[in-house]
């Protein structure tokens, strides 16, 4: 049932994120953007992510999928959009169900805004620690919360792991339900204490090593938000270019043309 990712009518989806517009901040040429869309089929790259898999986003020398896990909640997934939407950059949001079920407002603006919209469990429980009936529920749950307030198959395909911790069976059943496995390639350890500078340092330096990657950030921290803007400002510096990825599996060419999603520049 997970696999019914058809087009459905999405507000100002289709005027935001066009392939034709990607690349391109109006009125602000300094701006990052958001250089290009890629198009992943979830049952055919079935991971992504070199922390913990052997295989990763297929990405170009400096590029970077930009990722946030945990929220939505305020105020800090609002400050994270505002910087987003300053610098024109698109992201994909792993939400937490109950988070969304709490802040609709805010998981409907993320999806009005054009970023794609992931899932990290109901509840963000240990699910290694969860009887096998109930990891597939909190799976099953965090979807359906996500479609429930933006429309049937609304949520993409992708799905991260609470604390990045899965179980060979719990994998396993992600997996039958037609979810491609977000770990990440790098992240900013922005759960700890530290400053938002701190946090900006980590990022850049650590997807430096690779020259490209996914980076994991969390939108619940006030950290995080204050920090993003920075981030943002000094990839761009480097030289690199910010990609969103989006599903093609089971999503008909026609729903980029009615706002479902974007159709992929590859």
């Amino acid at each position: 049932m997970f696999c019914r990712f058809a087009a459905g009518a999405m507000l100002a989806l289709l005027a935001l994120v066009s392939a034709a517009e990607a690349g391109g901040c109006p009125g602000k040429p300094d701006a990052p953007g958001t250089s290009r869309i890629a198009g992943i089929d979830p049952l055919q790259q079935r991971h992504a992510g070199l922390l913990e898999y052997e295989e990763t986003l297929p990405l170009r020398d400096h590029e970077v999928v930009l990722t946030f896990d945990d929220g939505p909640i305020p105020p800090y997934t609002t400050m994270v959009l505002d910087a987003l939407a300053a610098e024109c950059v698109k992201a994909t949001f792993f939400v937490v169900g109950e988070q969304a079920q709490g802040h609709p407002d805010l998981l409907r603006r993320e999806y009005r805004e054009g970023h794609t919209i992931g899932t990290h469990t109901q509840h963000h429980r240990m699910l290694n620690r969860l009887p096998p009936g109930a990891v597939t529920k909190e799976i099953a749950d965090g979807i359906a919360s996500v479609d429930g307030i933006l429309g049937p198959g609304a949520a993409a395909p992708f799905f991260r792991f609470p604390y990045l911790d899965p179980t060979p069976a719990a994998e396993d059943r992600a997996l039958k339900l037609g979810l491609m496995i977000w770990s990440t390639d790098v992240h900013a350890s922005d759960w700890n204490r530290l400053t938002p500078q701190q946090v900006a340092a980590i990022a850049v330096a650590r997807i430096e090593r690779n020259k490209k990657g996914i980076l994991m950030l969390h939108d619940i921290q006030q950290r995080t938000a204050l920090a993003l803007p920075m981030i943002l400002r000094e990839l761009k510096g480097r030289g690199y270019r910010i990609v969103q990825v989006v599903p093609t599996a089971n999503v008909p060419r026609a729903a980029a043309a009615d706002g479902r999603w974007p159709a992929a520049v590859h």
